[in-house]
C-alpha cells in the first residue's frame, strides 16, 4: 500500500510541507523581520524627540499624547487603506503605520522613564557641571532605561503581530502564508506560519530581555551572604571569625 501524503491529506501538521516550502518560509520569516526591525527603529526614532519636546513643554505635552493615542486608535485595516493613495501599494504602507501605532507606547514609556529619575542625580549631576546634553544621556536615559526597554519591547512584540496584516497589500512577511493558506485552506501553512510569528514574538521579547539585564545590571536583586551561625560580630555590625 502506497505511503499517504500528508500534503494530500491537508493535514495540520505536515513534515512534508516544511520540506518542500523551506525556502518560501525563510524568506516570508526574513520579511517579516526586516519590517518589524525597520518599522520599531524608526518608531524610536521618531518617539525620542517627541518625548522630549513634550517634556520641554507642557503645552505640547497634552496634543502629543492625544494625537499618538489617536493613532493607536485607528484600526489596522483603516490605517493602512488611509495610506494607500499617500505611498501606493509598497512596504512603506506597512512601515509608516506601524510606527504610527508605536509612538503611543515609546512615547508614553520614555516619558514615565524620565519623570522617574530621582532629582538627587540631577542635581549631583549639576553639581559636577553637567550641562543639559551631558546631563540626558550620561545620567537621565541610562536611569530611564528599564521604563524605556520595557516599552521598546511591548513595542516589538505588538509590531510582529500586527506586521500581519499587511498581507493585505502583499508586504505582510508571514502573514502573506497566513492569508493564502486561509483563502485555499491549507492548513499545514496557516499553522506554520502563525506558529512561526509566535516564536518571533517570543525570540524577540526575550532578546531585548536580555540586553535590558545586560545595559542595567543595577536592577538585579543581588542576595547578601547572611554571616556563619556562632561567628562574632565587630562593634561596627560586620561578622568575623
Amino acid at each position: 500500500m502506497a505511503e499517504r501524503s500528508c500534503l494530500v491529506d491537508n493535514d495540520w501538521i505536515c513534515g512534508e510541507y516544511l520540506s518542500s516550502r523551506g525556502q518560501e518560509l525563510v524568506d516570508a520569516t526574513l520579511q517579516h523581520i526586516g519590517i518589524t526591525l525597520a518599522s520599531v527603529a524608526i518608531g524610536l526614532l521618531v518617539a525620542f524627540p517627541l518625548a522630549l519636546l513634550a517634556r520641554a513643554r507642557r503645552s505640547v505635552r497634552g496634543p502629543v499624547l492625544g494625537l499618538t493615542t489617536v493613532f493607536y486608535a485607528i484600526p489596522s485595516l483603516a490605517m493602512f487603506s488611509l495610506l494607500v493613495p499617500v505611498l501606493g501599494l509598497s512596504v512603506s504602507v506597512v512601515v509608516t503605520g506601524l510606527v504610527l501605532y508605536s509612538l503611543t507606547i515609546l512615547v508614553r514609556n520614555i516619558l514615565a522613564g524620565l519623570a522617574a529619575v530621582p532629582e538627587e542625580a540631577r542635581e549631583a549631576a549639576r553639581g559636577m557641571g553637567y550641562g543639559p546634553v551631558r546631563l540626558l544621556f550620561g545620567v537621565e536615559l541610562p536611569l530611564a532605561l528599564p521604563a524605556l526597554m520595557a516599552g521598546l519591547r511591548i513595542a516589538t512584540v505588538s509590531t510582529v503581530s500586527l506586521t500581519t496584516i499587511g498581507a493585505i497589500i502583499g508586504y505582510g512577511g508571514l502573514g502573506n502564508l497566513v492569508l493564502s493558506g486561509l483563502r485555499s485552506y491549507f492548513k499545514a501553512q496557516v499553522l506554520t506560519a502563525s506558529v512561526l510569528c509566535v516564536l518571533l514574538a517570543v525570540v524577540a521579547d526575550l532578546v531585548l530581555l536580555l540586553l535590558q539585564r545586560l545595559l542595567t545590571p543595577w536592577t538585579r536583586t543581588r542576595r547578601k551572604r547572611a554571616p556563619r551561625a556562632g561567628a562574632a560580630k565587630s562593634p561596627a555590625g560586620q561578622a568575623v571569625a
